[in-house]
């Protein structure tokens, strides 16, 4: 037996030897996208349909609990990953082999509910050495990883603050994480408990010019703070600056529901038996608004980008929970900003730092909980940083095919990465903290005893599931050195970043800069995010983005030049495009012709593509062929 690659067609042939059930290294059969990884090809799709197919009239579709009726030629998969699976049963004595395989998967689709009952080559390979292997990069469990990125980014007026280590300041924080240095960490306890979740401003990433990005809940406006908690929180807010901007994260994004909705849209659009006629497939596209979304969340970035690096400043990123969007927005500030984010692993280190520890939940947003927050925020990002790849290929070192492993990762039921909610639940899982305290958490389920899942492994392990020569295929061949960090801005050398004006705070909404008269909402006078968003004067969306006008900024605070190494997306109309070889891989036909990446794909290709035409083209004598090349016979005729 041997299992196909990426490109959407199995066979299922007999041996002398009895068959096992099992899976075996990949094969690629059509199309030219990345091979599958040595494992899991199966474990990834079990979450959406399985369909029994006997001749054109027999079709079944089987759900948990349902039970085959007959003996199937082909079973179709439907994955929530866009693939389509076709496995063909040849005929040869496999008959009952058939019958087996297909209700194995139905039952591996319904004990993948909480996506622990998987096991496969990944796991015995990597027990050989998983107690001694070090992570390819680090993975902030430890007050030394933040101090190592802390100096990294050359953040000198911040610390690495412990009140977090017991998790019992909040359990969807991470057990460390950066504070201003004059902060002691029983203010941060007090400040961090009127924001909601008790998730408070702390440093995403300081620019080398000298701004800050900051992250944090939303105003907890019904605890009643003293003057010196307000003192407290005021001074994490400004970072030591005179100018804060506070950024309304969820103005002109999509709710939650809303992500959900479009990407469910888009996955019924893109199968292969879509109902949808050719000719209005473009305009059921732009119904799902999944590429309305995509060129908000742009928008956005490229905005707040500009904040960040049209001056010294500390930017604020707001959002009610502090766990989806936020991250979502720092993370494509850095890539817009930061050249080393575009590097392989320093756009895995901001995925680990921004997603994984900030305690993005993944497994709820993913629906592996059953709950009806289910939302794929973190899909709707790597389509942006698709989108920025396909427009500045040359500033990326990685390329598609990791977007698209990493992708299809978000379900590998075998790491912790994407299993759980918050950091507290991986450690737990992990034995990282067994001595200490166990907090309550409302909602939380322990998992099942015995599960397969690896503690000592993580998503970034690409070795134990992927081969060399597809690992190759991670980096992008046409990435310029000349983008690299070291060639970009010296850190001591901050010359493009002017000082704001003294004691300027604005909230950032709509495009626009409107001034506030104060950063908290518990003093006298209440701030503008203290009251709610409907009784405020709403200033009109511009047209415009924030560098065209000027940066946004008053004119007398001047204009200034693009900082280098700063990119500005297009979002524009098609400046926005569907990323077909994600969406569209359960269409062999639609992926032929995506630049292979390798020279015997493209072979492949070519082959495929000449046949297609030979058969395509009408038979015709090379007379014949030769008047409708004259371009007198073609006056002739048209007269």
């Amino acid at each position: 037996m041997w299992w196909g690659g990426r490109g959407q067609s199995f066979n299922v042939t007999p041996q002398k030897e009895e068959p096992e059930m099992g899976l075996s290294g990949p094969k690629s059969v059509q199309g030219s996208g990345m091979p599958e990884p040595r494992s899991h090809q199966l474990g990834s799709c079990l979450a959406s349909g399985c369909l029994p197919v006997n001749g054109l009239s027999r079709v079944q579709l089987l759900r948990p609990g349902s039970l085959l009726k007959f003996i199937p030629e082909e079973i179709l998969i439907h994955g929530q990953d866009f693939r389509l699976l076709r496995v063909g049963f040849e005929a040869g004595g496999l008959e009952p082999q058939a019958f087996q395989v297909t209700m194995a998967i139905v039952q591996a689709r319904a004990q993948n509910s909480q996506a622990q009952q998987y096991a496969g080559i990944t796991l015995s390979k990597a027990g050989q050495s998983s107690g001694s292997r070090k992570p390819p990069i680090p993975l902030l469990e430890t007050s030394e990883d933040w101090e190592i990125e802390r100096k990294k980014q050359g953040a000198r007026g911040w610390r690495v603050s412990t009140v977090n280590e017991r998790f019992d300041v909040a359990t969807s924080l991470p057990r460390y994480f950066w504070v201003p240095n004059r902060t002691l960490d029983s203010e941060v306890r007090r400040a961090f408990g009127h924001f909601h979740q008790s998730r408070g401003p702390r440093l995403s990433w300081h620019h080398p010019g000298g701004s800050d990005l900051l992250r944090s809940g939303g105003f907890y406006t019904a605890s009643d703070p003293n003057k010196d908690d307000i003192r407290v929180v005021e001074s994490m807010l400004q970072a030591g600056h005179s100018d804060v901007v506070l950024v309304d994260t969820m103005d002109e994004l999509p709710s939650l529901a809303d992500v959900q909705l479009a990407h469910l849209r888009l996955r019924a659009l893109c199968l292969p038996d879509s109902p949808v006629a050719e000719d209005k497939w473009l305009s059921a596209l732009d119904g799902t608004r999944w590429l309305d979304y995509v060129r908000s969340c742009l928008r956005k970035a490229s905005d707040i980008s500009v904040l960040v690096t049209s001056r010294v400043r500390s930017v604020v990123l707001q959002e009610r929970g502090d766990r989806d969007f936020n991250g979502l927005l720092s993370s494509l500030v850095q890539l817009l900003s930061a050249p080393e984010a575009r590097t392989l692993l320093g756009f895995q280190s901001l995925v680990q730092r921004e997603w994984v520890a900030a305690g993005h939940p993944f497994l709820t947003r993913l629906g592996g909980t059953g709950a009806s927050e289910e939302a794929p925020v973190f899909l709707l990002f790597l389509d942006c940083v698709w989108q920025l790849l396909q427009q500045s290929p040359a500033e990326f070192e990685f390329s598609e095919f990791f977007l698209l492993a990493l992708h299809d990762s978000v379900r590998v039921p075998d790491t912790l990465t994407f299993l759980r909610d918050t950091p507290w639940e991986r450690g737990k899982q992990s034995g990282q903290f067994n001595t200490y305290t166990q907090v309550y958490t409302a909602g939380y389920t322990q998992p099942p005893a015995g599960n397969s899942v690896n503690p000592q492994l993580s998503v970034w392990d690409w070795d134990l599931r992927y081969s060399k020569e597809q690992i190759l295929q991670f980096h992008n061949l046409g990435y310029d050195p000349e983008h690299c960090p070291d060639s970009w801005l010296p850190r001591q050398q901050p010359s493009f970043m002017v000082p704001g004006p003294p004691s300027s705070v604005w909230l950032f909404s709509r495009g626009a800069l409107t001034p506030l008269n104060q950063l908290c909402p518990w003093r006298d006078s209440p701030s503008l995010l203290a009251v709610s968003s409907r009784w405020l004067p709403r200033p009109a969306i511009s047209s415009e983005s924030l560098a065209d006008q000027e940066w946004g900024l008053p004119a007398h605070w001047g204009a200034c030049p693009l900082p280098p190494g700063l990119l500005l997306p297009g979002y524009l109309g098609p400046q926005i495009r569907l990323w077909r070889r994600c969406y569209l891989r359960g269409r062999p036909e639609v992926q032929m012709g995506l630049s292979a990446p390798t020279i015997s794909g493209l072979q492949a290709e070519l082959a495929h593509l000449q046949e297609l035409l030979r058969k395509w083209t009408p038979r015709i004598s090379p007379e014949d062929h030769s008047k409708k090349r004259n371009p007198n016979t073609i006056m002739s005729q048209s007269r």
